[in-house]
């Protein structure tokens, strides 16, 4: 079974849309990866987009854009939304509703990083390797942990607190 993963943040430019372009390219068959966000941006950060590519993510069809479009009648049916905001720094996350298990795995805005190029661009680095890093342990999860929504919750909630592998290069 394919599972439907929703990442959703306020403006779709960075954390979620780095996330669905990793879950693309990691989920295989398992897991058909979207972003979304409740008041997008119209434009993926160009520097989300730099990470990608300097570590061999695809970036073709990545786009800023609304929830909206997974609250229509053909729309993906989602089995899990995973928000990606930092409420921590004072950042709404966008509620959703529905049939679906929901987490939230918060980390810092790379765009809201003031500074030159490297301090940016190594903010969005760092936000990829948190986000790879909560990714690997999402696939790591037995398949039988989908049938208990519970341990499911449970599980996802842990992923959603973990730091990223400084170590981690791929």
């Amino acid at each position: 079974m394919t599972r439907n993963v929703l990442f959703l943040c306020t403006g779709n430019s960075a954390r979620s849309v780095l996330a669905e372009a990793s879950l693309r390219a990691w989920g295989g068959h398992r897991f058909a990866a979207f972003s979304a966000g409740s008041q997008p941006t119209g434009t993926v950060n160009p520097l989300a987009i730099a990470q990608l590519q300097s570590e061999g993510f695809a970036s073709d069809g990545l786009r800023s854009k609304s929830w909206d479009e997974f609250t229509v009648a053909d729309a993906p049916r989602l089995h899990l939304v995973v928000t990606v905001c930092d409420a921590a720094a004072a950042e709404t996350c966008p509620v959703v509703f529905g049939d679906f298990v929901r987490t939230h795995w918060g980390q810092p805005d790379p765009a809201a990083v003031a500074g030159d190029d490297a301090a940016k661009r190594a903010a969005f680095a760092r936000a990829h390797r948190i986000i790879k890093a909560r990714l690997r342990a999402l696939l790591a999860l037995p398949p039988t942990v989908w049938d208990d929504r519970q341990s499911l919750q449970s599980a996802l909630d842990a992923i959603g607190v973990m730091a990223a592998d400084d170590g981690d290069t791929r």
